[in-house]
């Protein structure tokens, strides 16, 4: 025991131990008030700094799924409110202060974004400028379909995506469009719906998805110098269209392309009816026949290759890149006749009299026998 709490005859003094246990307390007390009191500041400090971080933006990792749809044409407070509706963020002032110190936001486009509630204003918009969480709706359109069946394709692929679309809406809003096609286009859709792959925003605008294709085939027109080349044949533009459209419905293989194109412009040199059944097929719309009948044949239509010469007065579809390149550069042969051999391979014979196409009719023929019904 320390001599200070032991009086001079050596007995403890219990009075100096009281006071001096009262005073240690006293210390202890102080620095615990000290204490609780740093702790009781920090906290409210933290409070007041969170409170002012979160009175406009949110703080975190976000909280729940949701997708929201950025139209076309929306400017940046625009998708703030949108994202302020749907909860993602908390203020439209804060995403625009953000957006506008980030020179990407010019690159926001349309769509649909897989994004989360409550998240910061920044988070918000590195998510919208991340490809990944675009949710992408796409269309393809084949080459060689008519306007309608086109139509009917987009609709089938939209609505599978979730899309309430009809081929009927499509319809009337090609009617009305103003798709930037060509002068020399005469007016006509046949044929210059490039078939391609497209990506559809959100709402969908089916005039959109028009001018997209329209633009596309522009875009490909230029690229093939599609004037150019028609000028150097001497063919007007709109017929080169027409030319690549026939070539898209007879011809199955690459190669064959540029062999048909020249069966075309020979026979037209030599001022031939064409006699092509998939002009039959336009003029009758049915599509799902390989040959035609004599009464198709009969068909009293300016489409009917078999009753006009020359070439049908507008494309019989919508052909693409390789068929318009082969219409624009024709093998350098004297064929007048064409016929696939074999559907299953596409071989397809050519040949420069009648008689040599009838010995390739008749391979034809023996194929359609001993493979029923695919010839009907």
């Amino acid at each position: 025991m320390s001599p200070a709490f032991v009086d001079n005859d050596g007995k403890f003094n219990w009075q100096k131990i009281g006071y001096h246990a009262r005073s240690a307390f006293a210390v202890l007390l102080s620095i615990a008030v000290l204490v609780g009191g740093g702790l009781f500041v920090y906290q409210k400090a933290d409070e007041a700094w969170t409170a002012f971080r979160t009175e406009d933006d949110y703080i975190g990792d976000g909280v729940k799924k949701v997708e929201v749809v950025v139209p076309n044409g929306a400017s940046i407070t625009q998708i703030g409110d949108i994202l302020t509706e749907e909860g993602v963020i908390k203020s439209t002032g804060t995403f625009r202060k953000v957006a506008n110190k980030n020179p990407d936001s010019a690159k926001l486009q349309a769509g649909r974004y897989r994004l989360l509630t409550e998240l910061p204003a920044k988070t918000a918009l590195d998510m919208l400028l991340d490809p990944n969480n675009l949710v992408l709706i796409e269309i393809t359109i084949p080459e060689g379909k008519i306007l309608g069946q086109q139509w009917t394709l987009i609709e089938e692929q939209l609505v599978k995506q979730g899309q309430k679309i009809t081929r009927q809406e499509l319809a009337a809003a090609i009617n009305g469009a103003d798709l930037g096609l060509p002068d020399w286009s005469r007016g006509k859709l046949e044929g210059f719906m490039f078939p391609d792959t497209y990506r559809v925003g959100e709402p969908v605008d089916p005039a959109r998805i028009f001018r997209s294709q329209s633009a596309q085939f522009n875009k490909v027109a230029a690229d093939i110098n599609l004037v150019g080349g028609a000028q150097a044949l001497g063919v007007d533009p709109f017929n080169i269209v027409t030319v690549a459209s026939i070539i898209e419905r007879e011809a199955a293989r690459a190669e064959d392309r540029p062999k048909v194109a020249a069966v075309i412009y020979n026979r037209l040199r030599a001022d031939m009816p064409l006699q092509f059944d998939s002009t039959v097929h336009f003029a009758i719309g049915v599509f799902d026949r390989v040959t035609t009948t004599a009464a198709d044949r009969a068909t009293d239509s300016p489409y009917n290759t078999y009753l006009y010469k020359g070439l049908p007065p507008g494309a019989i579809s919508n052909p693409g890149k390789a068929a318009l390149e082969a219409a624009l550069q024709p093998a350098d042969i004297t064929a007048l006749f064409f016929t696939t051999v074999n559907l299953d391979t596409g071989e397809t014979a050519f040949a420069n009299t009648a008689a040599e196409h009838a010995v390739n009719v008749a391979k034809f023929q023996a194929w359609c026998q001993a493979n029923t019904g695919r010839c009907s």
